[in-house]
């Protein structure tokens, strides 16, 4: 079958998506199904990569707090050569490849290269966690706003967010990569005037069978993380649009609307 959109000797950047294979779009399977090598992020699971021809080659340049397998620059390379060397290639990113995902540096080493690059989106964690948790990221006249946020900051040095902007009634935050720093987020966040009861929800591992929602406030933040695996991806949401609806609430609003 051709693929006029992926001839040999060029890049695509796919989004992975949360991690359920499901959640692909058809035109990343159709990507990935058809590309020579895979350079895969380390939240890239294996049912997603099980997706690859068989004969395509499959490289790990997997990124994870703490431990880095290959430095920004050398994946870069990595991907150019193998595109100079006529290879389709594709390189696999966790979520959506714009979000948090390194794309603008991998973009413009192949752009120097003379590469051709596109990008395919993916589901990004944020929207997974809160379909998992059963929750909207917006709510209307609460949470008129939605913010993406990382709380990955290079070792030895403080997390330094516009908290006081961060810190307003009418957004919703989504935290990505949260889990480490997730007691800074919550003290800073209420130093800057966020209330300490504004409903929190961390999600660890949204789509994938482990899946797990922990609920609380955002005071408890530090408290909730606890139990959290430290490879264990968790997404944190913060704000009143994630607020759990009380028992009852969804019968009652139905029962209004039909009357």
């Amino acid at each position: 079958m051709p693929h006029d959109d992926f001839p040999p000797a060029s890049v695509w950047l796919v989004g992975a998506g949360p991690g359920d294979p499901e959640l692909l779009t058809r035109k990343a399977a159709r990507l990935i199904a058809a590309a020579d090598v895979i350079f895969y992020d380390a939240l890239v699971g294996p049912a997603v990569l099980n997706l690859a021809a068989p004969q395509a080659e499959r490289v790990s340049v997997g990124k994870r707090s703490g431990r880095h397998s290959k430095d920004q620059a050398t994946i870069d390379a990595l991907i150019v050569a193998a595109a100079l060397a006529g290879q389709r290639v594709v390189r696999l990113k966790g979520g959506d490849p714009a979000i948090f995902g390194r794309t603008a540096e991998e973009v413009a080493a192949c752009r120097a290269a003379s590469v051709p690059v596109r990008i395919c989106p993916g589901i990004t964690a944020a929207s997974a966690a809160a379909a998992a948790a059963g929750t909207a990221l917006t709510l209307r006249g609460a949470a008129r706003r939605l913010t993406f946020v990382t709380a990955h900051a290079r070792a030895g040095e403080p997390l330094d967010l516009d908290w006081v902007g961060l810190a307003a009634e009418d957004a919703t935050l989504a935290v990505y990569m949260g889990r480490a720093a997730a007691a800074t987020v919550a003290q800073q966040l209420i130093a800057a005037g966020r209330s300490a009861d504004t409903p929190v929800t961390v999600v660890v591992n949204a789509s994938l069978p482990g899946e797990r929602i922990i609920r609380g406030k955002l005071s408890s933040l530090a408290f909730l993380v606890e139990t959290i695996g430290d490879r264990d991806p968790a997404m944190l949401l913060i704000g009143e649009a994630v607020r759990a609806p009380a028992r009852g609430a969804m019968q009652q609003l139905f029962a209004a609307v039909q009357a």
